[in-house]
């Protein structure tokens, strides 16, 4: 009996938002977690930037061993995401901050084993609309990254331990959906023999290193506002101008920002199929970018018009996210799309940890209020490089 690709990309898009959540659950509860560990700005940082770095780190050795295309998805997806529960849950026996910050590294090297082999779940079961199918699931992401900003915004008074154990047993819940409810697509290779020069042969062809060249541009700003929007949004609202999200406020209005990213993904992907998933991911940059230049004259406004700021940037910093990756998988060889997507993600996400680390250093010298402009150039270089892809339509 065939299975419904709509049907199969609802639970596998369910799952992704139950395993993601994990990625933001520390940094949703930083200021809680500062002040019980007594962290430094740096210690601060660090434990933010673990997560990356554990990424970067397991989707390089995914990458390097065509892990992605060489075991099941669907199972390498669970085991990610039960691995990368008890790193999280771990947390709440913590002792220091070295153990706090290797527990979220290792979170992030788990979820290496779900955010791409999840795009390649989703790739396998749509052809002709996979930019929409990959945006529907980039927004199952971003509201799963957003949701425990959600938690920490409506009552801070939830224990961040709590928070820890409910965000890694509904990790536990999307690895469980995914081996039970999601079946194997028709459009890519359920499996494929390692190949030590997959990566060189899958980055042979043009097309593919210029929409990975634009997803750099994309991550560059990606997740420093993600990060830091929380931080913003508090010295913006009179919350203190320090480097952590201090306040229920600045949670609320980082979770706007996070949250909305699901539209945009969405909306994206709905047009993307017909206009160009180039083009699309160009107009959403260009968008992106003003926001950047924009945001210190955001600073100090009333609270109704920062939020509305906030969501119309979340609709646009992630717009582009899901069709870069579908153009991606679009040029790679249908047995290595997996390691396409898993050395696409290791290099933006290599590049995050700089724009995230830059952020926090820059309000220390000149304040919040113009930090974002920092991030202006990742957007121009995004639509640099997509301006031969963006010629075409697919």
């Amino acid at each position: 009996m065939g299975r419904s690709p709509n049907v199969q990309l609802a639970w596998l898009s369910l799952a992704m938002f139950f395993g993601m959540t994990l990625w933001f659950s520390a940094t949703a509860a930083t200021a809680p977690i500062v002040a019980e560990f007594h962290l430094s700005a740096a210690d601060t940082a660090w434990l933010t930037m673990a997560v990356q770095a554990g990424f970067v780190v397991g989707t390089l050795i995914s990458a390097l061993v065509n892990l992605p295309d060489i075991i099941n998805p669907r199972r390498l997806f669970a085991v990610g995401c039960m691995v990368a529960a008890v790193a999280n849950a771990a947390l709440v026996r913590a002792d220091g901050v070295v153990m706090l910050i290797g527990l979220r590294a290792l979170t992030g090297a788990a979820l290496a084993c779900v955010y791409p082999p999840g795009m390649k779940i989703a790739a396998g079961w749509f052809e002709r609309r996979r930019g929409a199918a990959l945006g529907v699931l980039i927004g199952a992401l971003t509201v799963g990254s957003a949701f425990p900003h959600l938690l920490a915004s409506a009552s801070a008074t939830i224990p961040w331990r709590t928070l820890m154990i409910a965000a890694s047993a509904l990790a536990v819940m999307g690895g469980a959906l995914v081996v039970r409810l999601v079946g194997d697509g028709p459009y890519v290779t359920g499996a494929a023999r390692f190949d030590p020069s997959a990566v060189a042969r899958v980055f042979s062809d043009r097309r593919t290193r210029l929409a990975t060249l634009g997803y750099l541009g994309h991550m560059w700003e990606l997740y420093a506002v993600w990060t830091w929007m929380a931080a913003f949004a508090s010295a913006s609202l009179g919350f203190g101008g320090g480097a952590t999200p201090s306040s229920p406020a600045g949670s609320a209005v980082a979770f706007a920002t996070i949250g909305s990213g699901a539209i945009g993904s969405a909306a994206a992907g709905l047009f993307a199929d017909r206009l160009g998933k180039a083009r699309v991911a160009s107009w959403a940059m260009i968008v992106s970018g003003v926001c950047c230049a924009a945001a210190g004259f955001m600073f100090h406004a009333p609270a109704p018009v920062l939020y509305v700021f906030a969501m119309i940037w979340g609709v646009a910093v992630v717009a582009d996210s899901a069709q870069l990756s579908a153009l991606v998988a679009q040029y790679s060889p249908r047995d290595h799309v997996g390691t396409a997507l898993t050395v696409q993600t290791c290099a933006g996400f290599l590049l995050t940890m700089v724009s995230i680390r830059l952020l926090p250093i820059a309000a220390q010298a000149v304040g919040w209020q113009w930090v974002f402009i920092c991030l202006v150039p990742g957007p121009v270089f995004g639509v640099l490089a997509l301006r031969g892809l963006a010629r075409q339509r697919d």
